[in-house]
């Protein structure tokens, strides 16, 4: 940790909060009291005394230690989720300092919160922390109470001796830091203080800690070497102050077997503890640290009683131990270093290859020396808790209370409460704003918002104070926040989508098309004002969309048959989708249509709209021609003036082959437009008809080849030919006009009018009318309870003269 540090000072301008953690009394301080909120949050300078300037939101704060004298407190900031902040006291608890930044934590059942921190027994001083970067947890050890953390070193070599990969600084062992859940068995890493410097703990080698992997490590000079022992993670158990470590695998499965290692863990035997399996619930040992008898308890099925198994290791030591089993080991840190908390420590340990009891009498410290003070000894302006050095440099003699040293802002951010970046016109917006260093009590903030709205703020990323705003129009607004100080300046952006959520989606698409002919699909989307919008077009079976930001695609079907297009439209907020299906063919006749201008006044230009004219042309040819209904499609084009394509279908399914004739239904088409037998009436009484676009231009399909439009005239004299001399023969009249209403609802309801005039037939032709409403869906646009913006009411009416 650098010189400059994080105090908090709490002592004056603690504000008392009434939640569960609003009032702790601390045993070793009787007159300090911690609380949830602690106000007062500092930089101070390696010689400075912090006193009260700033103001700081905790969101939680856990009590992770108060041994000697200090308050060691996890500190969840109001921009922090799953991480909090490890602060400690000084001896009167008063000022805190920063330790370790993004200490991982993990909410349990009922609001409880475990924070991934160990204080390893044994040797004060020591703990373990598991810190989150940027996605990645990795373990960290501290040897002088968190004023500097080291990842931990990777062993050399696997269990079975073989030499492993893993090397640092690219690749280190981490170490899950879970407590059990079960009070009966160790958690995932097991330490004891009459075991000094023996660690057992699960975990992975690599860049981070991986939560599935529970490999085995054990160290024994207090995390300096590491040896990997299982492949699986184990339940331990510490006998006769560490000489006896007991290992049963953490299985669902019920067990007859246990391991067990009297050389700490270099070698393990295997004993069958019972005759008969048994689910483990638990291990005990009996009171005392020098104990060599141990039970093991569970169960043969879930609906049996517990099972006790006592298991007795006093007969693998046939002595107890003297001074000549014992050899000595000194505590260093992972750099060598001997001098750790301002003193060299020494223990000793049995040996390997001696067989005894360490028994009550065993003391394992066996010698301390005192350092001098150095630069390592100290913690911003004081010495560390419990550090033990003389002479030397002594920091605490020259501190001085002054202002703290103006620092340019670092690492400034702003967010958006709920990371929400879609939001819709007229929403709440609440943004935050977080400064990672640098001076706050004297910095300025500027904050643009994008729509023309600027601030100035003061103490903005200390401050309850929110930055609230509402945008009213879509658009993509860039917002920005300076940080600006005497020192230097920082700035922030971020970019705000505000739409509306989609309504619907209409697809647009011719509903037949050639093989491998271009077609066009059209997309669209209500409000029509929607920005930014995404479409995923799904075609036929493929599993892949293609994407666009455009609303239309151009694209080929490579096969006959019907292939089902799908478009889907998202906006960050909403998404909606429409499906067509398209009939592709070899061949296939198209005919361009025109109606009255006046048609041009109902066009409302939407989907619905084109498609139940598209639908009246078709019923009326039906039944004028005779040609089957199912063969005939007529598409209104989008756009005025109001045009369509009459497509003729084959009436097989089998592919057409190439030829000099013509569909023998075509002339009969053209003749009833010819004659202007296809018309519909709509609202006033307006006669609408429908005619072919370029009377002269005859018709094209999907294959032709020369001498088609010559056979085509030719064929066409006859019929009109036959067709006079009938008429003369049998004196019968053609089929009258067929007339549709249509009646169309737009915004302001209109008043219906009759389609018929006020004539002696008039009652006749009331009479003689065919309603097709049955036939045909009534489309409703607009909002779902109240009246429809759209709606179409279509009927066709037959006069008959003779």
């Amino acid at each position: 940790m650098s010189d400059e540090a994080i105090c908090i000072a709490g002592s004056q301008a603690v504000k008392r909060t009434h939640d569960k953690f609003s009032k702790l009394q601390i045993n070793t301080f009787p007159m300090v009291e911690v609380f949830a909120y602690l106000p007062q949050l500092l930089f101070c300078d390696s010689v400075a005394r912090c006193s009260l300037d700033n103001v700081l939101w905790l969101a939680d704060v856990q009590i992770v230690s108060t041994d000697e004298n200090q308050v060691f407190l996890a500190l969840q900031e109001w921009y922090q989720s799953d991480t909090y902040n490890l602060y400690q006291s000084d001896p009167q608890g008063v000022y805190y300092s920063i330790v370790l930044e993004n200490v991982r934590s993990t909410k349990q059942p009922e609001e409880n919160v475990l924070i991934d921190i160990l204080e390893v027994r044994g040797i004060k001083g020591v703990f373990l922390a598991n810190q989150k970067t940027d996605g990645k947890v990795t373990t960290l050890i501290t040897y002088n109470k968190g004023r500097d953390w080291e990842p931990l070193a990777p062993p050399t070599t696997d269990m079975n001796g073989k030499p492993v990969s893993c090397k640092a600084p690219d690749c280190h062992l981490h170490l899950h830091l879970r407590w059990a859940d079960n009070p009966y068995v160790s958690g995932t890493v097991h330490t004891k203080d009459s075991a000094p410097g023996l660690i057992m703990g699960a975990g992975n080698l690599g860049s981070k800690l991986v939560e599935y992997k529970e490999e085995m490590y054990i160290t024994s000079d207090c995390g300096k070497t590491w040896r990997q022992v299982f492949e699986e993670e184990h339940h331990i158990l510490y006998l006769d102050h560490g000489g006896v470590i007991v290992a049963i695998k953490d299985t669902s499965i019920p067990l007859k077997i246990l391991k067990f290692s009297i050389d700490e863990g270099r070698t393990w035997t295997v004993h069958n503890f019972t005759s008969t399996s048994v689910f483990v619930d638990g291990l005990l040992s009996e009171p005392g640290d020098e104990t060599l008898v141990m039970t093991v308890f569970g169960h043969i099925s879930y609906r049996s009683d517990w099972e006790l198994v006592k298991v007795d290791f006093r007969q693998s030591f046939p002595h107890q131990c003297t001074d000549s089993d014992y050899e000595s080991w000194q505590l260093t840190d992972l750099q060598g270093e001997k001098c750790i908390m301002g003193q060299e420590r020494s223990f000793r340990k049995r040996k390997d290859t001696a067989f005894c009891i360490k028994g009550k009498s065993y003391t394992s410290a066996l010698s301390t020396k005192p350092c001098q003070c150095t630069e390592k000894d100290f913690n911003c302006y004081r010495k560390v808790i419990s550090n033990v050095c003389e002479g030397g440099l002594n920091r605490q003699q020259s501190a001085k209370q002054h202002n703290c040293p103006l620092l340019p802002p670092r690492g400034l951010q702003v967010g958006i409460k709920g990371q929400m970046l879609a939001v819709a016109p007229g929403d709440d917006i609440t943004f935050i704003v977080h400064q990672e260093q640098g001076d706050t009590s004297n910095t300025k903030y500027q904050v643009d918002l994008g729509d023309g709205v600027r601030a100035i703020y003061q103490n903005l990323t200390v401050t309850d104070e929110p930055i609230q705003h509402r945008y009213e129009k879509p658009g993509i607004y860039k917002v920005t926040v300076k940080a600006e100080n005497m020192a230097g300046h920082d700035r922030a952006t971020m970019y705000i989508q505000v739409t509306a959520p989609l309504q619907e989606v209409h697809l647009e698409v011719v509903p037949i098309a050639g093989r491998n002919h271009e077609v066009n699909l059209t997309a669209l989307v209500l409000p029509t004002e929607a920005n930014l919008t995404v479409f995923y077009w799904w075609i036929g079976d493929n599993l892949r969309p293609t994407l666009t930001l455009q609303n239309s695609l151009l694209t080929r079907f490579p096969e006959t048959g019907e292939v089902s297009v799908t478009v889907q439209a998202s906006n960050g907020r909403s998404m909606v989708q429409d499906t067509r299906t398209v009939r592709v063919y070899d061949n296939f006749q198209v005919i361009p249509l025109s109606f009255s201008r006046h048609l041009d006044y109902f066009n409302p230009n939407i989907p619905e709209w084109r498609e139940d004219i598209g639908q009246v042309v078709t019923k009326i040819l039906a039944k004028i021609t005779g040609v089957p209904q199912e063969s005939l499609v007529t598409v209104v084009k989008p756009g005025l003036p109001t045009t369509a394509d009459l497509y003729v279908l084959p009436l097989s399914s089998k592919p057409a082959k190439r030829s000099m004739f013509v569909d023998k239904r075509i002339p009969g088409i053209m003749q009833a437009f010819n004659d202007n037998n296809v018309s519909f009436v709509v609202r006033g009484g307006l006669q609408v008809l429908v005619m072919l676009a370029d009377p002269n231009a005859g018709y094209h399909g999907a294959v032709g080849g020369p001498g088609v439009w010559a056979l085509a005239v030719i064929f066409l004299i006859s019929i009109i030919a036959t067709g006079s001399f009938i008429l003369y023969k049998f004196k019968r009249k053609l089929p009258g006009s067929r007339n549709v209403y249509a009646q169309m609802h737009n915004e302001k309801e209109q008043e219906m009018t009759s389609p018929v005039n006020h004539s002696e037939d008039t009652q006749h032709i009331i009479q003689g009318e065919e309603f097709i409403d049955d036939d045909l869906d009534s489309q409703t646009l607009g909002n779902a309870g109240g009246s429809p913006a759209f709606r179409s009411l279509i009927r066709t009416t037959t006069n008959h003269c003779y």
